[in-house]
């Protein structure tokens, strides 16, 4: 997706309240889009909690930041710039993490994002957005602009089976598969990989693609009701997508007749690629084929 997120960035570089600021990161990704900003191009250096600070002034100053970085080291390690500076005051900042989830697996536990939009979802004004698809990242963004605050913007590999038809357009609620019976609803890429194995399943498919989690359409709503609901996320539980759609369903008074949570867990099993490391924490194909499949829990 950081290839789609660049050529998207150089379609705003005409507006001169744009700024980008990078972390020291982005080579062979980003190139175009500094020689294009030039001075608004901004590399910040190893200093993700100056860069954060810097962004929140300049959007304070009426200019239009964006920052990008590998997502553990914007979201974790600025967390309290990105609450105090920018949350707090409801600044236009957005915040860009690419490789969410397991995206850096073989780099080890520091590198994986796995709290990013839980955490950041219960800050004042945030909203976070989770694209899955490739083509998804110019409605993402245009979205992100129309928010009046700040927003995350998590960005993976897009993992659209080969020969699939195009998805719909973004939104915060999709529909990817028709079915009858267990509803699938999943966060970000692994709905692509979801899609490929459910071609087994009678089980329909959603993809969520905003937090603080919205309330589901009718149609969604009234599938899940007394149906089998997986959620599918690569994050741990507290705060995440599951949890906030439990939470949303009991408020609605919609019960669904069994709730699966397939999530990354509370133990991270170390290193390893981003597709070995979901198989260990029973997030991969299988795991979600079995599970809306109605396999013993």
């Amino acid at each position: 997706m950081r290839d789609a997120f660049c050529r998207a960035m150089l379609r705003r570089c005409n507006d001169p309240a744009f700024v980008f600021l990078t972390g020291d990161l982005g080579y062979q990704a980003l190139e175009p889009l500094r020689t294009a900003l030039g001075a608004r191009f901004i590399n910040a250096g190893v200093a993700e909690q100056n860069m954060v600070s810097v962004a929140a002034g300049l959007a304070r100053s009426g200019l239009r930041p964006w920052v990008y970085s590998i997502a553990p080291f914007l979201y974790a390690r600025a967390f309290e710039q990105i609450r105090n500076d920018v949350s707090l005051h409801r600044l236009p900042v957005r915040l860009v993490g690419n490789g969410g989830g397991y995206g850096y697996g073989v780099m080890g536990p520091t590198h994986h994002a796995l709290e990013d939009y839980g955490s950041l979802s219960a800050l004042e004004a945030m909203i976070c957005l989770v694209p899955a698809f490739d083509g998804d990242i110019e409605d993402v963004l245009t979205m992100a602009e129309a928010h009046e605050g700040p927003a995350w913007i998590r960005l993976g590999r897009g993992e659209l089976p080969a020969g699939a038809e195009t998805p719909p357009g973004f939104s915060p609620w999709r529909c990817h598969r028709a079915g009858a019976g267990t509803v699938v609803i999943a966060v970000g890429p692994i709905a692509g990989s979801a899609l490929a194995v459910l071609a087994a399943s009678t089980a329909s498919l959603w993809s969520l693609g905003v937090l603080p989690v919205p309330t589901p359409p009718d149609a969604l709503l009234a599938a899940i009701a007394g149906s089998r609901l997986v959620i599918v996320e690569e994050h741990r539980p507290a705060n995440g997508a599951g949890a906030q759609i439990a939470h949303k369903l009991a408020l609605l008074g919609v019960h669904p007749g069994k709730f699966i949570h397939l999530h990354a867990g509370s133990a991270n099993p170390g290193y390893g690629s981003q597709m070995w490391l979901r198989s260990q924490v029973g997030l991969d194909g299988p795991a979600i084929l079995a599970a809306a499949s109605g396999a013993p829990d």
